[in-house]
C-alpha cells in the first residue's frame, strides 16, 4: 500500500469519522461505553475539525489523530496532547498509526508546542509499543484508574519533548 495521505480534517469528514470511531471502539482503548444509536455528530463545540488530522487513501479515511491543549491555562500552552487515535481495522499493520503519530509530532511543532503528551490504558500493549517506538516515554501511572471490561486498568501518561 502506498503511504497514506495525511491532511487536516474537514467538516464534511464528520459522517465518515463518526462511522470509523464506532467501528474501532474497543475496551482495549476506550473508557467510555460502546456507542449506541442515535449517534451524535463526530464534531461538536469541543471537537472541531481543526484539531484533527486524518489519514486517507483511495479506500477512504483510514484513521485520525486528535491534537488539543490538555488544559486552557496559559502556563500550559506550550504543551499539546494526543487525545484520540483510531485506525480502521483494514488499515492496521500498514503504518497508518505510525504515520498519524509522526504527523501529530510535526503538527505540534508547527503550532509551537515544546511537548506532546498522551494517555493510554495500561493493557493496550500495541499502542504503548507504537508510542515508545516514536519517542514517547512513560511519565506516570495511575494504577487501577479505570474499570473497563470487568477489570481495573492503569492509566499511563506518556510524553516527549519536541
Amino acid at each position: 500500500m502506498p503511504d497514506p495521505q495525511i491532511r487536516s480534517a474537514r467538516p464534511d469528514d464528520d459522517g465518515e469519522l463518526s462511522a470509523l470511531d464506532r467501528a474501532t471502539w474497543s475496551p482495549v482503548h476506550a473508557v467510555t461505553p460502546e456507542p449506541e444509536p442515535p449517534y451524535p455528530p463526530f464534531f461538536d463545540e469541543r471537537h472541531s475539525p481543526d484539531g484533527y488530522l486524518v489519514a486517507e487513501s483511495d479506500e477512504g479515511l483510514l484513521g485520525y489523530v486528535n491534537i488539543a491543549h490538555p488544559t486552557p491555562l496559559a502556563s500550559n500552552a506550550h504543551v499539546l496532547a494526543i487525545q484520540g487515535l483510531a485506525v480502521s481495522e483494514q488499515a492496521r499493520g500498514r503504518g497508518v498509526g505510525r504515520a498519524l503519530i509522526r504527523a501529530a509530532v510535526e503538527e505540534a511543532r508547527r503550532r509551537g508546542a515544546r511537548r506532546l503528551t498522551l494517555r493510554v490504558l495500561g493493557h493496550n500493549k500495541p499502542a504503548r509499543a507504537l508510542y515508545e517506538s516514536e519517542g514517547f516515554t512513560v511519565e506516570g501511572v495511575l494504577p487501577g484508574e479505570f474499570h473497563v471490561g470487568g477489570e481495573y486498568v492503569d492509566d499511563v501518561f506518556m510524553g516527549r519533548s519536541l
